[in-house]
């Protein structure tokens, strides 16, 4: 029943996307009984992906495209870099 450090951190990561398994989340759940600091670790990736996520969101609302002129002088940048 007992797990790595390394271990939860993967189950971590797996859980916040709907990939862990029950099992594994009673495993990571008994390892934050012991180990504090992948307790501190799930709270703030966490925290990262929801700040992501709002982020992510803003950004796919606002289209961005390039102007003729920007296009024109990036095609202009990759002539210059072929071989």
């Amino acid at each position: 029943m007992k797990i790595t450090c390394d271990e939860a951190t993967t189950i971590c990561d797996k859980s916040q996307y709907g990939a862990a398994t029950l099992a594994e989340k009673v495993k990571l759940n008994i390892h934050f009984l012991q180990c504090r600091i992948c307790s501190l670790y799930t709270k703030q990736n966490n925290a990262l992906t929801k700040i992501y996520k709002g982020h992510s969101k803003s950004c796919k609302e606002t289209k961005r495209c390039l102007s003729k002129e920007e296009k024109d002088a990036l095609k202009k940048e990759l002539e210059k870099i072929k071989i």
